[in-house]
C-alpha cells in the first residue's frame, strides 16, 4: 500500500509549503516536483484540467519526494472515483458550504459500507492493477479529504464542518471569500483578514489542519505562525507570467502590464 505521506504529516503537525499547478502539463510539473517544495496541486476547477491531464501530471511527478495534491472541479462523487482510480490519495474539494456536503466528500473517497466509491481497481492505477496486496481493505486510511471554505455561509458553518469524521483539513480560499464579503481582489482587507485568522483558530482548536495559498510572502509568513499547516505560496502560470514580463522590461522599458495584486 503506497502510505499517503502528505496526511502522515498533516497528523504530525509538520507544516508542509506548497504550490499551484494550472499549466496542465506533465512537463511542467516534473520540472517543478524538484524544484522543493512539500506539496504540488494539481487544479481541476481553474485550470483546463481534465482526468486524463491530471494522470500524467501524477505519473510525471511519482519519482520526486513531493506529494500531489488535487482538486476536482466539484464536489462530484462520479469526477471524484476517477481521480481515486488514477492514483490521487490527497482531494482539496472545493466550494463546500454544510457539513452535509462535507460528508458527502467523505463517502465519496470511501469504498462501501463506509462510503460510495466505486470497486473498479482491476482497472485502476491506484492500486497497481490488483497489484497491491488488500488495496480494497487498506485504501480508505490512506485518503486524506481537505475541504474548501470559500464563502460567508461556509465560515458560519465551520464548526459543524469540522466535526464531519473524515476530514484531515480545510482549506480557505482568500480570493473567493474576499469576493463574497464584498471586497473582490483585497484578501487584505482587515475585515478578510479577521475572518481568515479566527477560521485557522477553529480548525486548529479542532484538531484539523488549517491551509491556504497566499503568494504574498509576509502573509504567508503569518498564517503559518498563525497555525495553518499546508500553505500554497505561489501559483506556476503567475511565476510564469511575471518572470516573463519583468524580463521584457528589461530590454523594453515601459511596456510591462499593470502588476495585479490578491491572492496570486
Amino acid at each position: 500500500m503506497l502510505t499517503n505521506a502528505f496526511k502522515l504529516a498533516m497528523q504530525q503537525k509538520r507544516p508542509q509549503i506548497g504550490l499551484w499547478l494550472g499549466l496542465c502539463s506533465s512537463y511542467s510539473a516534473e520540472l517543478l516536483a524538484g524544484a522543493g517544495f512539500d506539496w504540488l496541486l494539481i487544479d481541476g476547477e481553474h485550470a483546463p484540467n481534465n482526468v486524463q491531464t491530471v494522470l500524467g501530471q501524477l505519473q510525471a511527478v511519482a519519482p520526486y519526494p513531493v506529494q500531489p495534491v488535487v482538486r476536482p472541479p466539484w464536489n462530484d462523487p462520479v469526477v471524484i472515483k476517477q481521480l481515486l482510480d488514477i492514483g490521487a490519495q490527497t482531494l482539496l474539494i472545493p466550494m463546500i458550504q454544510n457539513a452535509k456536503q462535507a460528508r458527502d466528500a467523505v463517502r465519496a473517497t470511501r469504498y462501501p459500507p463506509q462510503g460510495i466509491r466505486g470497486v473498479g481497481s482491476a482497472l485502476a492505477r491506484a492500486s497497481r492493477w490488483n497489484r497491491v496486496e488488500n488495496y480494497l481493505q487498506a485504501a480508505d486510511a490512506q485518503m486524506c479529504v481537505l475541504v474548501q471554505i470559500e464563502t460567508r455561509e461556509a465560515v458560519n458553518n465551520l464548526d459543524e464542518i469540522l466535526q464531519v469524521d473524515g476530514v484531515d483539513g480545510v482549506f480557505i480560499g482568500p480570493a473567493d471569500l474576499s469576493a463574497d464579503m464584498g471586497f473582490a481582489g483585497n484578501p487584505q482587507h482587515p475585515q478578510v483578514q479577521r475572518t481568515i485568522d479566527d477560521a485557522i483558530a477553529r480548525i486548529c482548536a479542532a484538531g484539523k489542519a488549517p491551509g491556504i495559498l497566499m503568494a504574498q510572502p509576509d502573509l504567508a509568513q503569518h498564517y503559518l505562525e498563525s497555525g495553518a499547516l499546508f500553505v500554497a505560496v505561489g501559483v506556476d502560470t503567475t511565476l510564469l507570467a511575471r518572470a516573463a514580463e519583468a524580463l521584457a522590461e528589461r530590454f523594453k522599458p515601459g511596456n510591462s502590464p499593470t502588476q495585479p495584486s490578491g491572492v496570486y
